[in-house]
């Protein structure tokens, strides 16, 4: 069976009639109720905050993030982001308490630098991993989203994204895209090696532990199965090293800030950065 985002893009998905049967479906309504709460239980806040909803769409999320009891945290404020108008439409029909914006999260996260303290996105940032036109690409995409939300948490601030990963490659090119933004991630997974896995993203912007917590860079998963733990910081530590001008390292590098502005390079082989015999 083949998956919706790999055939439309969302907002052309998500029409009128898919946006209110999705709303309207109980069995939906009740996964998003369970993700919600545990994204919101490995954001661990303690007090009412900001949260970015990434791909917010009919407002099933925000409504949980509303309705938190003060003594649970709550209720925080949120602002809701989403590609799909239907959904956006539904959700003010919903009288939701979240402001909404309509907005590609591909093409960044338009707010200024530091303004939410966490971020959640449930069943979502999967969709970026496909790209509409040969123009653009699935890692330039990544790369917006994740360098925009980075800059727009507070420092010290969480983010929990939620995913349905199409395969190990897609779940790894999601995870190294965060960690190129200068995320701390570690990936959870619940109901592992069943048909009802749920991947968690946990990320961290800066105050990361190095202090001897086992690696647990987000400070919230200590002691959970089945993470794993990515921190760059680490491979930075003994100094940023010199790369040659025309070095195989150069290109690639120059290759990755290509595709951060969304253009299409050509893939790295053994033959990157080879001298060509002179030709007489």
């Amino acid at each position: 069976m083949s998956r919706p985002e790999d055939t439309l893009s969302a907002d052309v998905h998500y029409n009128d009639s898919e946006a209110r049967k999705y709303t309207t479906s109980s069995r939906i309504q009740n996964i998003q109720a369970s993700m919600t709460h545990r994204a919101l239980e490995l954001l661990d806040l303690s007090s009412p905050s900001l949260i970015l909803d990434v791909g917010c769409g009919s407002g099933l999320s925000g409504e949980i993030l509303s309705s938190i009891p003060p003594d649970e945290g709550g209720p925080h404020v949120w602002i809701g982001m989403d590609i799909s108008a239907s959904m956006l439409d539904i959700a003010l029909q919903r009288d939701v308490e979240g402001d909404l914006l309509l907005a590609d999260i591909g093409q960044g996260v338009p707010f200024r630098a530091g303004t939410f303290d966490a971020a959640i996105s449930i069943s979502a940032i999967q969709w970026l991993c496909n790209a509409e036109s040969s123009d653009v690409s699935p890692a330039g995409r990544l790369s917006r989203f994740f360098n925009g939300l980075y800059a727009s948490l507070k420092r010290g601030g969480r983010a929990v994204c939620q995913f349905y990963p199409k395969n190990d490659e897609q779940k790894r090119m999601i995870t190294t895209a965060a960690v190129k933004a200068g995320f701390g991630a570690g990936l959870l997974e619940d109901d592992p090696e069943t048909k009802n896995v749920k991947v968690y993203l946990v990320l961290t912007v800066g105050g990361g532990n190095i202090d001897g917590n086992g690696g647990d860079i987000t400070g919230v998963i200590k002691g959970m199965d089945d993470i794993n733990v990515l921190d760059p910081r680490r491979n930075t530590r003994n100094g940023k090293g010199e790369i040659k001008k025309g070095s195989k390292a150069w290109i690639v590098k120059k290759k990755e800030q290509m595709e951060r502005k969304g253009k299409v390079v050509k893939a790295t082989s053994k033959y990157t950065g080879r001298k060509r015999r002179v030709a007489f």
